[in-house]
C-alpha cells in the first residue's frame, strides 16, 4: 500500500482502489481467454472420431451452457472492473484536486514565489486530468497484463515447454528494444512537458500584459515569439510520437515472429510424431492471445514514463512542508515585536539583517526608506506569509511561528498596494472582510472608505459586477474597496502597505479621516513613501538595505537630521517643482 501511494502519489483509499482494479483487470484479461477455451473444448471433442478415440462426448446442451456461463462471468467481471477502475479513479481524481488545493492553501508564500501561476494551474487541472485518464485506462491494465502474461506462459509451459520457448523466443530482444525506447523517451517527455509549460506561460503572459503589448506596438513581436514556441512544441511532439510508435511497432512485429516459430517447430514435431495435433492447435489458437497482454504491457509502460513527469510534480507538492501551529490562540494585547529577525527569500541573499523593534497596540508604527529596503517584507513577515530564518516575531508575546496561519490572520486586516478584487458585486467584494456582515455594515464601511460617491454612479450601485480584478474601476476606486474591506473586518492589527498610493491628494486627505477610524486602539504597521501620510505616526522605523538606521517619533527623527530628515527635505523640495 505504501509503495503504491508513493509511486503514484495516491491517497490510502486510492491505493486500495488501485489494488482492487488490478485484481479485476487481471480477471477480465483471463475472462477474455474463455472463448478460446470454449473453442479448444469443442475442437478437442469434435476431433475425437478423427483420431479414432470414439464418438464425441458432449452434446450441444453443454456448449450452450458453457457459452452462457462464460458470457455471464465475463459481464460480471467487466462490471466489477469498471467500478473498481473508472468510478474509483474519478473519485480519487476529485479527492486529489481537493487535496492539492488544500495543500496549496497551507503552503508558505515562498512556494508561490518560485512557481508561475500557469505552472500551478497546469498541476491542478492538466496534470490531474492526465492522471485521471491514465489511471482509468492504463495503470491497472498494465499490472493486470503483467500478471496475465505470467499465468498464461506458465500454463503453456506446463502444456508443452518446447512450443512455449518458440512462442516467446523473440520476447527478450523485443523487451531490450522497449527498454531502450523508454529510457530515450523519458528525457524527451520531460523536455516536451517543459515546452508545453512554456507555451502556456507565454499565452498567459500575453493575456495579462495585453495593454502594455498594444501600447508599445508589440503585437507582431509577441505573436512571432508565440508562433515560434508553438512550432517548436509541435515539432517536438511529432518527433516523440514518431519515435515512440516506430520503436513500439518494431517490438510488436518482432514479437509476432514467435507464431512463425511455433508453426515451423510444431509442424516438425507433428511430423515426427512427438506432438499431438490438438496441442499444436492449442498453441496456434492461444499464441496470438499471449501477445495481446504483452503488447499492452509495452504500450502502457511507455505511457507510464510520460505519466512519471506529472506524478513527480504531484509528489513534489505533497512533500512540501506546510506552515502549522495552534488553531486556537488567545491574545490579550496585540503588540508586534521583531526580535533580531533575519530573513532571505533565497539562501545566501539576506533581505533583512538583525531587525528589532516593537509596534505597540494603540500606536501607528511607520516603515519608511528607499525601495528595496525591506519594508514590505517586514509587513508580510508580521502576518507570517513567510517564516523567518533567524530571530523571533511575537504577537502579544506569543511566537507567531507557533500559531496556525489562518488563526493568526483572523487578527489582521491587510491593505496592500496590489489590490485583488473578484468578478462579483461591489457589496460582495467588500463583504469579504467579514462574511457575516449586514448590508448596512457594508455600506458604513464603504462610507468611511469614501466609496459611496463612485458606487452611487455605478449602473446598479452596490450590486454592480465590477469585472475580473475590478477592471471596471479605476486604481483609486479599487484601493478604496480594499480599505473598506479592512474597515469592515475591524481586526486588532492593521497592515497598510502604500494604502493610499493610487489616490490623488484630495481623496487621500478625505480617506485619512476614514483610516483614523480604522486604526483607533489598534496595532498599526504602515508603509509609505509620502511623508505626509505618516506625519501623525507614533513611531517611525527607517530602513536602508534591510537594516534599521534610525527609529523614533517624527519630531525626534527630524531633530536628529538623519536619513528621515533628508527624505522629508527631499520631498518638500520636490513638491513645488512637481506642482509647477
Amino acid at each position: 500500500m505504501t509503495t503504491l501511494q508513493r509511486r503514484f502519489a495516491l491517497s490510502a483509499m486510492g491505493a486500495r482502489d488501485l489494488k482492487r482494479g488490478i485484481l479485476y483487470s487481471t480477471l477480465l484479461n483471463l475472462a477474455f481467454i474463455l472463448p478460446s477455451i470454449f473453442v479448444f473444448i469443442f475442437f478437442t471433442d469434435f476431433l475425437r472420431p478423427a483420431f479414432g478415440r470414439g464418438e464425441a462426448r458432449y452434446g450441444w446442451e453443454l456448449y450452450l451452457s458453457l457459452a452462457v456461463a462464460f458470457s455471464l462471468v465475463t459481464v460480471l467481471i467487466a462490471y466489477m472492473q469498471y467500478t473498481s477502475t473508472f468510478m474509483a479513479v474519478y473519485r480519487e481524481s476529485a479527492d486529489r484536486r481537493i487535496r492539492v488545493a488544500e495543500k496549496l492553501r497551507r503552503l508558505p508564500l515562498a512556494f508561490f514565489g518560485r512557481h508561475d501561476l500557469s505552472d500551478l494551474t497546469s498541476t491542478i487541472m492538466a496534470d490531474n486530468t492526465e492522471l485521471e485518464h491514465t489511471f482509468s485506462h492504463a495503470v491497472p491494465q498494465l499490472f493486470a497484463s503483467l500478471i496475465s502474461v505470467v499465468l498464461i506462459i506458465l500454463s503453456l509451459c506446463f502444456y508443452d515447454w518446447r512450443l512455449s520457448v518458440a512462442l516467446l523466443a523473440p520476447l527478450p530482444l523485443a523487451v531490450l528494444i522497449h527498454l531502450g525506447t523508454r529510457r530515450l523517451l523519458r528525457g524527451r517527455f520531460q523536455e516536451n512537458y517543459r515546452l508545453k509549460r512554456q507555451v502556456t506561460e507565454d499565452i498567459q503572459q500575453g493575456l495579462e500584459n495585453i495593454c502594455e503589448i498594444k501600447a508599445y506596438s508589440g503585437e507582431e513581436a509577441y505573436l512571432e515569439a508565440l508562433d515560434h514556441s508553438l512550432h517548436v512544441l509541435e515539432g517536438e511532439m511529432i518527433r516523440d510520437e514518431l519515435m515512440a510508435s516506430a520503436c513500439m511497432h518494431s517490438s510488436v512485429i518482432l514479437l509476432r515472429l514467435g507464431l512463425a516459430f511455433v508453426a515451423i517447430l510444431g509442424a516438425s514435431l507433428l511430423q515426427a510424431g512427438e506432438l499431438d495435433l490438438v496441442a499444436y492447435l492449442v498453441f496456434l489458437v492461444f499464441g496470438s492471445s499471449v501477445y495481446i497482454p504483452i503488447e499492452e504491457v509495452l504500450n502502457y509502460s511507455i505511457l507510464l514514463s510520460y505519466l512519471d513527469v506529472r506524478i513527480s510534480r504531484m509528489r513534489q507538492i505533497d512533500e512540501m512542508p506546510t506552515q502549522t501551529g495552534k488553531a486556537e490562540v488567545s491574545v490579550r494585547r496585540y503588540d508586534i515585536t521583531f526580535d533580531h529577525v533575519t530573513f532571505a527569500y533565497q539562501e545566501g541573499q539576506e533581505v533583512l539583517h538583525d531587525i528589532s523593534f516593537t509596534a505597540r497596540q494603540g500606536q501607528v508604527t511607520a516603515l519608511v526608506g528607499a525601495s528595496g529596503g525591506g519594508k514590505s517584507t517586514i509587513a508580510k513577515l508580521a502576518a507570517r506569509f513567510w517564516d523567518i530564518d533567524a530571530g523571533r516575531i511575537t504577537l502579544g508575546g506569543r511566537d507567531i511561528s507557533q500559531i496556525d496561519p489562518e488563526a493568526l490572520l483572523a487578527h489582521y486586516a491587510i491593505v496592500f498596494q496590489d489590490v485583488v478584487l473578484f468578478n462579483a458585486s461591489v457589496m460582495d467584494n467588500i463583504r469579504i472582510g467579514r462574511s457575516g456582515a449586514t448590508d448596512e455594515e457594508v455600506r458604513q464601511a464603504a462610507r468611511l472608505a469614501r466609496c459611496e460617491e463612485f458606487i452611487s454612479q455605478l449602473p446598479e450601485g452596490y450590486d454592480t459586477l465590477i469585472g475580473e480584478n475590478g477592471q471596471k474601476l479605476s486604481g483609486g476606486e479599487r484601493q478604496r474597496i480594499s480599505i473598506a474591506r479592512a474597515l469592515l473586518k475591524d481586526a486588532p492589527v492593521i497592515l497598510l502597505d502604500e494604502a493610499t498610493a493610487s489616490l490623488d491628494v484630495e481623496n487621500e486627505t478625505l480617506l485619512q479621516q476614514g483610516l483614523s477610524e480604522l486604526v483607533r486602539d489598534k496595532t498599526v504597521l504602515i508603509i509609505a513613501h509620502r511623508m505626509r501620510t505618516i506625519r501623525r505616526a507614533d513611531q517611525v522605523i527607517v530602513l536602508r538595505d534591510g537594516r534599521i538606521t534610525e527609529s523614533g517619533s517624527p519630531e525626534e527623527l527630524l531633530a536628529r537630521d538623519g536619513d528621515f530628515a533628508a527624505m522629508v527635505a527631499q520631498q518638500t523640495e520636490q513638491a513645488p517643482r512637481i506642482e509647477g
